[in-house]
């Protein structure tokens, strides 16, 4: 990531061999996020391989966490089945979305309705 970040991109490579390429493919999705929020304080990504079962492949589990200030853990968890890279594009997808609204909230661009 850039050097806006305040803390460091962290990954984790848990039940499964560390691979250069797959950690180059997540630096470059999470320092795309920067676009959508120019103050991420923290990105930490865990890429688990999860037990193998009898008749299927492998199956990956992508779980992060975006820290931007004024707001709690934004978190991402995907599942999938055999490709580690598409369930990083699809956890990255949904926690742009996630950092998008917040700097949204933050800009004032969308109205906070208060729960009665």
């Amino acid at each position: 990531m850039t050097a806006s970040l305040q803390v460091p991109l962290q990954i984790t490579f848990r039940n499964m061999p560390r691979s250069d390429a797959l950690d180059a493919h997540i630096r470059q999705k999470a320092a795309k996020l920067e676009t959508f929020h120019p103050r991420i304080t923290s990105c930490r990504v865990t890429v688990e391989e999860l037990a193998k079962r009898q008749h299927q492949g492998r199956q990956f589990r992508i779980h992060i966490d975006v820290r931007v200030p004024g707001h709690q853990e934004l978190v991402v968890n995907r599942d999938h089945d055999e490709d580690p890279y598409v369930a990083v594009r699809d956890a990255f997808e949904a926690i742009a979305r996630q950092v998008e609204d917040a700097a949204r909230e933050q800009r004032g661009d969308v109205k906070v309705h208060e729960v009665p």
